[in-house]
């Protein structure tokens, strides 16, 4: 496994003038290393469909090199893409799926059989044109130019470094809820504006 951190710093030199897509939460540290935010879209909050959209886009923009950086966790969400893509052959795409093998978002849990999962044979079952697995940074980064060099669509699956974002769910704290006028009042105070 390797930090996101790396991979994204082994990724961006290669980047070019690429579109990047990125989610899941690893994906939230790209702005930090991007050299041309003005090319990156943030697609958060929408777990399962970010394969799909930015699938989508690819199709949209067939003169646009676009790099999407998916989560194992929404991937599993919506495996059906896999076929859609390698269907619809975009040959701009290339899909990175960052596997930390836990559902980092919602509190860690692991995805069931995380170890054994072969995201890139099911890409490459699915018909991708190539499919590749790293777990080593420095493999990882001497490969990854020639892999941006290949027509799409390509997928490259790449043990991560979990970053826990959020206590499972039924270990947070609970706050107690407020009544509709309350909130107004709370709001109002915030703002200033007289009560």
């Amino acid at each position: 496994m390797f930090h996101p951190d790396d991979m994204f710093q082994a990724f961006e030199p290669h980047r070019g003038d690429s579109v990047v897509i990125v989610t899941g939460t690893a994906g939230r540290r790209w702005r930090d290393i991007s050299n041309n935010e003005k090319r990156d879209l943030n697609v958060h909050g929408a777990m399962g469909q970010t394969s799909s959209a930015a699938m989508g886009f690819a199709l949209a923009q067939p003169d646009e090199k676009v790099v999407f950086f998916d989560s194992e966790g929404a991937l599993l969400m919506n495996l059906g893409i896999l076929a859609t893509t390698a269907g619809m052959k975009p040959k701009n795409f290339f899909h990175f799926l960052m596997d930390n093998e836990c559902y980092a978002t919602t509190g860690g849990q692991p995805v069931p059989n995380a170890e054994n999962i072969s995201y890139a044979g099911m890409a490459r079952g699915a018909g991708y044109v190539a499919a590749y697995e790293y777990e080593d940074l420095e493999d990882f980064s001497s490969n990854v130019e020639g892999i941006l060099s290949r027509p799409g669509p390509v997928f490259i699956a790449m043990k991560i470094t979990p970053e826990i974002e959020n206590e499972p769910i039924g270990r947070r704290s609970r706050t107690a809820a407020r009544p509709r006028a309350q909130i107004i009042k709370d709001l109002r105070g915030e703002l200033g504006v007289a009560v």
